[in-house]
């Protein structure tokens, strides 16, 4: 079968049916297929590559890693404050600093 041929309405009919509800997007994405337009596909070795900041991006301050022993309840509730609570810690701690 070739994707140029498809008929993009019963292919998503049938997708739709298969999965038991109506796919956001997904006539969207099929026609897109049927005129070429493909996503890039991202291999483990691709998006290992691309791991870091990326070119050009220049780093505002050096962070270094260091050990702190933090109170068991107070370390779960820095975490439980969501993502960025390192961040948050480290502001608050040079805020702080003597």
């Amino acid at each position: 079968m070739n994707i140029e041929n498809i008929d993009v309405e019963q292919v998503a009919k049938a997708i739709d049916a298969d999965a038991g509800m109506n796919l956001p997007g997904l006539r969207e994405s099929l026609e897109q297929a049927k005129r070429g337009e493909f996503a890039e596909v991202h291999t483990p070795e691709i998006i290992m590559a691309r791991r870091g900041r990326p070119v050009g991006s220049v780093q505002e301050s050096t962070k270094r890693p260091t050990t702190l022993r933090i109170d068991e309840a107070a370390l779960a509730r820095w975490r439980a404050s969501g993502k960025g609570w390192q961040t948050r810690a480290a502001e608050l701690l040079a805020k702080h600093a003597p």
